[in-house]
């Protein structure tokens, strides 16, 4: 049996305010711990409902002790709880992602994801995007979480760093088709409701549009959705 203080330390890192200051997260489920595992991230605790070969040091944790301080409404088997890793520097090189303002979770886990699918190792976020160790983000990025690297800074402070030509998501910028992309940059999206800030928009080189093929369709695209396409036009070209 795990002690009562245990899960309550555990159940707290459900908040960020939680995770900041112990920095340690959760992650939940057989396939997210095990890519962690496998990526060399080294658990503080390890928790499992039963005896499983991949998890041979996890302590033992009743179904309903996990179900109490799980985010899942099914939890999976295997909870741990990790140090929050020290990250090395953003590498201003290839294509990089900037977040700015993206504050869903399970946008923020997809776009994880898509940038492991498209060998994106470097996202730059702003501070009002949602934290990368929350629950429900984590569970979201299927473990690519384990392979790619969030940075957490002013936006408009880092890019002008970086010396690479920036580039925007904008309604109104130019067909994605049409552009003349490098083979290197720093493509910027922005949250659904506000856009990318205007701090950030005056940087940029270019805005980059994905054109409607049905002029009675939907208003606009799910961040995570329009990320696919604009990494999928970035890689395509330099095949």
């Amino acid at each position: 049996m795990v002690a009562k203080s245990q899960l309550k330390f555990i159940k707290s890192l459900h908040q960020k305010k939680y995770r900041s200051r112990h920095r340690l997260f959760l992650a939940e489920g057989v396939k997210l711990v095990g890519d962690l595992l496998k990526a060399g991230w080294a658990p503080l605790d390890l928790y499992a409902t039963e005896n499983l070969p991949a998890f041979p040091d996890a302590t033992s944790i009743s179904e309903t002790q996990l179900k109490s301080v799980s985010t899942l409404v099914q939890p999976n088997k295997v909870l741990g709880v990790f140090e929050i890793p020290a990250l090395p520097p953003p590498e201003f090189r290839g294509w990089v992602l900037a977040l700015d303002g993206v504050r869903d979770p399970g946008n923020l886990g997809t776009i994880i994801r898509l940038c492991d699918w498209f060998g994106i190792r470097h996202i730059l976020c702003s501070p009002d995007t949602v934290d990368c160790f929350n629950p429900k983000v984590l569970m979201a990025t299927m473990g690519s979480i384990a392979r790619v690297h969030l940075h957490y800074q002013p936006l408009e402070e880092i890019l002008p760093e970086s010396g690479l030509p920036l580039y925007g998501a904008s309604m109104e910028g130019v067909p994605v088709m049409e552009g003349q992309l490098p083979q290197e940059g720093i493509l910027v999206m922005g949250s659904e409701s506000h856009g990318i800030s205007e701090k950030v928009r005056k940087q940029l080189l270019q805005t980059l549009a994905i054109p409607s093929h049905h002029g009675h369709g939907a208003e606009s695209l799910n961040v995570g959705a329009a990320t696919a396409i604009l990494l999928y036009e970035l890689r395509r070209r330099k095949l």
